[in-house]
């Protein structure tokens, strides 16, 4: 019986992985508009009443992508921030360089996470209660708060508590910049003289204390 339930879960965790796996490729491929419960289904290979039993609709499944996202990039901020072979400095650059990263590998993803998360109201709250697991928007911005943590801790440790929280801020909406302005093809080497890699060196020499290596 109890081996009966395991591989039940098991099952239905595999299940909801694939959905999410076929999800996250159909974005990347053809942003939210390629991402239908449909077409997520038959990427999986599932039935197509399946992906309902994991998830109520279309914004559940994107708010999952965007939870996972933000607690992967979390996890890579912490293992950077705790590696002790790593130089303060190059923990944040390397920081701010992953985000980035983010914009340019993945842009449809990228815009998916700085997307304020929509409540479901009226019918469509009544839908979700009664077809499947109501999506979430919690669950993601309690995961972009835990990178937010990670990364003031990796400005705090180079610039002092004290600064952190602003700085911090002044760090991730310049990168937000930066990862906007590659995106749309603004930043032009050519007309800028500089390139994102540069300007994230600049950053961290603007915050590092006078006499600090950087």
């Amino acid at each position: 019986m109890l081996d009966a339930m395991v591989t039940r879960a098991e099952s239905a965790a595999a299940t909801r992985r694939a959905l999410l796996d076929a999800a996250a490729e159909l974005l990347d491929l053809g942003g939210p508009e390629a991402v239908t419960v449909r077409e997520v289904g038959a990427r999986a290979g599932v039935t197509r009443g399946a992906p309902y039993r994991h998830f109520a609709d279309k914004d559940s499944l994107l708010t999952a992508i965007a939870a996972e996202t933000w607690d992967r990039i979390a996890n890579q901020v912490h293992a950077l921030r705790t590696n002790p072979a790593l130089p303060t400095a190059d923990t944040l650059r390397s920081a701010l360089r992953l985000l980035i990263g983010v914009g340019r590998d993945q842009p449809h993803l990228y815009q998916l996470l700085f997307k304020r998360p929509v409540r479901a109201q009226g019918l469509n709250q009544v839908h979700r209660q009664l077809c499947g697991p109501p999506a979430d928007p919690a669950a993601a911005v309690h995961a972009a708060e835990r990178f937010q943590d990670e990364f003031l801790a990796v400005v705090a440790a180079l610039a002092g508590e004290r600064n952190a929280r602003q700085y911090g801020a002044l760090l991730l909406t310049s990168a937000h910049g930066i990862a906007g302005m590659e995106l749309s093809g603004h930043l032009d080497t050519d007309k800028w003289h500089t390139t994102p890699d540069e300007l994230v060196d600049t950053l961290v020499r603007m915050i590092t204390p006078a006499g600090q290596p950087t």
